[in-house]
This record gives structure tokens, sequence and C-alpha cells, in this order.
């Protein structure tokens, strides 16, 4: 049996279930322990990011590209596809320099993973959902695969053993092939590998003390449905998915303006209870301990498999407990341990890891919206706004709503002075206002704030988001008499030429 056989074989076993819950349990209550004790506690808050892009060829077709493992020797990381890469920021201590540095960091990942690209011909896009589709086709792309000893191997995506061994967990409990169905698309995937078509920014927000921990998780919650329809960016799948359209206006208007929160819940969703979802409020900060050691088992892999070295480490300690949550896929979760952050605290700490926005035209966007969500977080705990009293199914509906509407969706909020509104100019508002007490507790001075929040500000003030100009672009080219798969194409066109010529979006408004 080949090692990637073996592995999968081992990691979808019930004897290594066994084993690594034994080991999940009795490391969670270490780390209740831990919370309990204060040892994740630190000294301020901290601040890092996430960010998702995918590659098109070099030349002028801007077609789907794979990238080489030569391009990942420029600091970048692989992800699932083979046209993924991820590019990560170190932790900064959140106030005026710890956001310059992260916005230097940011440009500067991106810059160097572009250049490594372009060594290939190729080049990268920042954008949230990729719509042209390789030579072969999109679903021939996606849904390519080889049997390898009786597993499933997506041709397209990284041979990573745990990436295999998830893939065949959802396959044995999707029987087989996995439905995704969005407006005009219904199709079966014999992979996951349909999660990849889209990308993201994940800001990440570290909290200073467990006592806290559920005040900004809680009020983040409340947060997802206004910093999701500011930030929409995927309403259209790759045009050759939706084949003959009969009318392609009424599609237009019921496609979502982002579709990657259907493609990943759609994904993996298929144990018995969701694995991407809103998550619930917490009482306290032991809570998130307990929610992952709950969560549906998917593909346990066994440190030793892995790593020959003595658990010397915070992280080593506590591998299968990490490993579990790395598939808690909650639009929400807590990250337990990290990185040592300079005035700020060692490896051991509380931080949020903000899931659902997607990744956005340019850098200063992405920076933008960090600033925005970490800000705004923080600015509504120390005002101690009432937000997090609004009822949690509400915070849910207004998520699911910014999905599939927009900046135009029926959000829920409770003002500061206890008022629950839906009007969308209240909201946005009190979205920024707190956002700029956040950042100003945090010591950024008001003229950095401004440059920060002012691109996203930009669009409430213009009605536009870039799903919002995306749809646009494609109903002025069905009105000029293209297809629908046509109209895409020319978007999409018309998109990557202003990421790379602009400054932010909010020069195209």
């Amino acid at each position: 049996m080949t090692e990637l056989a073996d592995l999968v074989s081992r990691s979808l076993s019930d004897e290594t279930a066994a084993t690594f819950m034994d080991r999940v349990d009795s490391q969670a209550v270490r780390l209740r322990e831990a919370i309990a004790a204060g040892e994740l506690d630190n000294e301020d808050f901290a601040v890092g990011l996430e960010m998702e892009v995918y590659a098109v060829e070099g030349d002028e077709s801007g077609r789907l590209a794979r990238l080489p493992d030569g391009v990942f020797d420029s600091g970048a990381a692989k992800e699932l596809g083979l046209h993924n890469a991820e590019l990560n920021t170190d932790p900064d201590v959140l106030d005026a320099d710890g956001l310059t540095s992260q916005a230097a960091n940011i440009e500067a990942a991106f810059e160097a993973a572009r250049e490594a690209a372009r060594e290939y011909d190729r080049d990268l896009v920042l954008d949230a959902m990729w719509t042209r589709p390789p030579a072969e086709g999109s679903y021939d792309y996606l849904a390519a695969y080889d049997d390898t000893e009786g597993y499933v191997v997506a041709e397209n995506m990284r041979t990573d053993s745990r990436y295999v061994a998830i893939d065949n967990e959802v396959r044995q409990h999707a029987g087989g092939d996995i439905s995704f169905a969005v407006p005009g698309v219904d199709r079966a995937f014999p992979t996951i590998l349909f999660e990849s078509l889209a990308t993201s920014i994940q800001p990440h927000l570290q909290i200073p003390t467990a006592a806290a921990f559920p005040d900004y998780y809680n009020a983040a919650i409340r947060t997802l449905g206004p910093l999701l329809a500011l930030s929409t960016n995927s309403p259209f799948l790759p045009a050759d998915l939706y084949g003959a359209t009969e009318n392609p206006y009424e599609l237009l208007e019921a496609s979502h303006h982002e579709l990657r929160i259907a493609a990943f819940e759609q994904s993996v969703n298929e144990s018995p209870r969701s694995k991407v979802r809103v998550p619930e409020d917490v009482e306290t900060a032991a809570e998130t301990v307990d929610r992952v050691v709950e969560d549906d088992l998917y593909a346990p892999f066994l440190r030793e498999w892995l790593e020959e070295s003595d658990r010397e480490t915070f992280a080593d300690q506590f591998w299968e407990f990490d490993y579990k949550r790395s598939t808690y896929w909650r639009w929400l979760r807590c990250v337990i341990g990290g990185d040592p952050v300079d005035g700020a605290g060692d490896e051991r700490s509380l931080r949020i890891e903000y899931r659902p926005i997607p990744t956005q035209p340019t850098v200063r966007d992405v920076v933008g919206l960090q600033c925005l969500t970490v800000g705004l977080i923080r600015g509504l705990v120390a005002a101690d706004h009432p937000l997090a009293e609004l009822p949690w199914a509400d915070a849910k509906e207004s998520f699911y709503n910014a999905a599939t509407d927009g900046f135009e969706a029926d959000l829920a909020w409770l003002t500061a002075d206890g008022e629950r509104t839906t009007e969308s100019s209240v909201i946005f508002d009190e979205v920024f206002e707190y956002a700029r007490e956040g950042l100003d507790a945090a010591g950024v001075p008001a003229d950095d704030v401004e440059q920060y929040l002012a691109p996203i500000e930009a669009r409430v003030d213009a009605g536009l988001t870039p799903s919002m100009w995306k749809k646009a672009r494609v109903r002025e080219a069905i009105d000029e008499g293209h297809s629908f798969a046509d109209a895409i194409e020319r978007m999409q066109e018309q998109y990557v030429a202003k990421t790379r010529k602009t400054g932010s979006f909010a020069e195209w408004l």
C-alpha cells in the first residue's frame, strides 16, 4: 500500500478515532485548566491575517492555472486546490505600529508571491471566486480524480494526506457524490474540490483575557451580517458551469451576492450536524473547548504519523485537539495558542478567527476590512454596546440574508440605545462609529483610522459593493446582446484589469 493510501486508511479507521478522541478529551481537560488558571491571558490585543488568492495563466486568457511548487518558495502556503495560495501575516500588537506592519506585510507577501508566480508564466488574482475556467473546463477540472487503492484522490487537489482523508470522509457521509446547488447550477461532484472555487480573508483578533473572551466572541457573531454585506464579492460561478440560460436577467437577479458561503457549506456539510455554520454564543472561554470536542469528527490524524520530535512546545502538547479544531469550520471560531507577539504575549493565547469575508479587489481593501473587523469588535465591547443582546437567531438570519442579498439585505441590529433596527443607514453608521472607537482605544491616530476605513466606508456612501459592481457589468453585457456566460467572461476581464490598475475598490465607484 502506498504511504498516502496507508495514512488515509488509518485516519478513517475506528481504532484511530478512539485513540484520537481519548487524546482530544485529555488535552481538552488540560486546556480548560489552563484557561481557568489564566495561562492564556496576555498583555494586549494582537491582530493578524490570512489571505487566499488564486492563479491564472500569464497570457491574456486569464484562465485558471495550477501553481508549480517553486512558487511556494516565496513564503506563500499551499491550499486545497492546485490553483490556490495562502498568504499570512505574523501577528502584531493592535496599535498604530502594528496595523502599519500588517498593511506593509500583506502588500509585501502578495507582491513576493506574484513575482514568484510570474517566473512560471502565472499571475495571482485578488478575487473571491474564479470564473474563467482552465482549458479542460470547470467541471472536468473540479471533478477529475484517481482511484488510489480504493480511495478517491482529486487530481487538482494538493496531495496532502489530510486533505485526501477529509475528502473521503465527506464522500462516505454523502454516499458518493456531493451535491452543489445554487441559482442556475445544480451539479454533483465526486470530491470536495469545488470548495476551492472561492477564496477569502480571515482577520484574527487576540483577546487579552479569557474572562473577557465571551464578550468579544458573542459581539462578533452579531457583526457577521453587516460586515459580509459590505464585502460581498462572489456573485458568479465559472461561466461554463451554468450551461444554457433561458432568462439571463432572472438568473442575474437570483444569483447570491456571496456564493462562497454556499460553496463551502455544501462541500463539507454531510455529517449529521453541519460543520460549517454560524456558531452559538458562549458563556465562558472554556466553552469553546467543549464545542471542538463535541464537533463531528472528520478524518483524525495522530501526531506521530507526521512528527517524530518530542512534544516540547505548547502547540505540540495539544496537537490532536488543534487538529480537530482545524475541522471545526464555523464562520467564527476560537483559536487557542499561536505565535508570540512582542508586547502582547507568548504562544499561549485566545484569539477570534473571523472567517466569512471574501478576498477583496485590492490589498488596500483587504487591509481596510481587517481594520474594520477588529476595530468594530473591540469598539463594541469597549463601549459596552448592547449589540450582544440581539437574539442569536436574528444574527444568524442576518448573516445568510447578507450572503444572498448583499448590501441590500435585511439586517438586524441593536443600536447603542438598545433599540432594534433594520435600517441599513443606521446599522452602517454604527458599524463605522464603533470601529473608530475600537481603533482609537488601540491608540491608532485618527488620520490612520480614516486611511484604513475610508475605502470601505465609500461603499456605503455609493451604495455599491464588489458583488454589485460585478452584477452591474454582467447586466450591461447582457443588454448588449451577450449570453450570460459571455457576460461573466467580459465582467471578469474588466474586474482583473481594475484590480491591477487601481489602489482600492473606492476608485471604481
